[in-house]
């Protein structure tokens, strides 16, 4: 374990965007993103479908638990919910998780608020849960989130080949992640 001070600031603001908790006028949001072809198509492997607000109701009261923590990415300027970020899949006992996140509102995309969600993710994930490493798979035409993550620190570790099936074309499913140690070198 490498001896460092690492100077964190705000556990869950940065200059662009703060994590929150849910409320109950999400699901709005959320009913909108999931009617995006666009963002499910990019945001999941599953064929895209459409959901009622109800079953989106359903979704967030359950989105918690004990091996799970989900926070809103909100734009700092008008407080507007952008997004969300997940860590799921938890394994306390190997300090591991997964993470899965989509920036819902177009307007909002490829302009470093999901890359800055991402570096308070895993800064509370590694600072406050302890975690050594987080995970994470990304289809391979979906470049700005491959950016993203790279920028964040994370890295290429595999690949399922043709996992994905789009428009009549195969695409890869890329494996990344990112160590404890890893990230310490990126706050340098």
């Amino acid at each position: 374990m490498v001896n460092m001070t690492i100077e964190l600031g705000s556990l869950f603001v940065g200059t662009l965007v703060r994590l929150a908790a849910s409320t109950p006028d999400d699901v709005i949001a959320w009913t909108h993103w999931f009617s995006d072809g666009e963002f499910l198509r990019q945001m999941d492997t599953d064929y895209a479908r459409l959901r009622s607000q109800r079953e989106y109701e359903r979704m967030l009261e359950n989105s918690d638990g004990p091996n799970s923590v989900t926070f809103r990415i909100r734009a700092i300027e008008g407080d507007k919910l952008i997004g969300f970020i997940a860590l799921h899949s938890i394994e306390w006992n190997n300090g591991t998780t997964l993470l899965s996140m989509g920036i819902g509102e177009a307007d909002y995309r490829a302009k470093g608020y999901g890359t800055e969600a991402l570096r308070l993710t895993l800064r509370y994930a590694f600072t406050e849960l302890n975690l050594y490493r987080v995970g994470l798979n990304v289809i391979s035409n979906n470049g700005r989130a491959i950016r993203a993550y790279e920028k964040a620190g994370f890295v290429r570790e595999g690949v399922t080949r043709g996992q994905v099936h789009r428009d009549g074309q195969r695409y890869d499913l890329i494996w990344m992640g990112i160590l404890r140690e890893e990230w310490e070198n990126t706050l340098r």
